[in-house]
């Protein structure tokens, strides 16, 4: 059993910065592919960002490429997601995700590899 908890969410203004953490516990952190997904209202949950095990592979949706950076920390068992130069459209609860069985930066774009979810975290940008 892994569990996640989103942190770092909140409001800011249109061009700032929030940095988004998920810690888990339980399962073999290490091993699994980590994932960023969002959902704003009345909208499905859509893929965000994605990193593979060691970190060696990235995955990104096209309307977040160049502006926000998945990483993690493997001793501390925490994903990242830098998030910068924020837009209105940016607004949704975001969510962390874990797939235990590792799957490649192609197949991690899927909600349906993932086995965990967080309870997400709210971002909120204002024009």
């Amino acid at each position: 059993q892994v569990q996640l908890v989103e942190s770092g969410g909140g409001s800011v203004q249109a061009g700032g910065s929030l940095r988004l953490s998920c810690s888990a516990s339980g399962g073999t952190f290490s091993s699994h592919t980590m994932g960023w997904f969002c959902q704003a209202p009345g909208k499905e949950r859509a893929f965000v960002a994605a990193i593979t095990w060691s970190g060696g592979s990235t995955s990104y949706a096209d309307s977040v490429k160049g502006r926000f950076t998945i990483s993690r920390d493997n001793a501390k068992k925490t994903v990242y997601l830098q998030m910068n130069s924020l837009k209105p459209e940016d607004t949704a609860v975001y969510y962390c995700a874990a797939d235990v069985h590792g799957s490649g930066p192609y197949s991690s774009r899927s909600r349906d590899v993932y086995d965990y979810w967080g309870q997400g975290t709210q971002v909120t940008v204002s024009s």
